[in-house]
């Protein structure tokens, strides 16, 4: 059997020790409540999620793209028909039909 001083001593290491993993315990509950509230809440606001935002945005620069490429080859391809000589014969026969 140990001394009183020691065991008192020992008692209450065991005692704090006992509380500080209740306390962990506790602060482990409460962060899974919250971030399962957290969640619950995001998802109610019908948020998008980083992934599919990060996805979009590739797709809607991929067709910015896309677009000043195309506008390219419009503007590349008006220049020519503008630049190429007219028929007059053929305008001339199909005004005369």
């Amino acid at each position: 059997m140990t001394n009183g001083p020691n065991r008192i001593l020992d008692e209450f290491a065991k005692m704090v020790t006992d509380a500080a993993g209740a306390a962990q315990g506790v602060r482990r509950e409460f962060e899974n409540l919250f971030r399962s509230q957290a969640e619950r809440m995001l998802n109610s606001m019908d948020l998008v999620q980083r992934e599919e935002f990060e996805a979009v945005r590739e797709m809607a620069i991929k067709a910015r793209e896309e677009n000043a490429a195309l506008l390219a080859r419009i503007e590349l391809l008006e220049a020519k028909l503008a630049a190429s000589p007219t028929d007059t014969s053929t305008n001339s026969t199909r005004s005369k039909k």
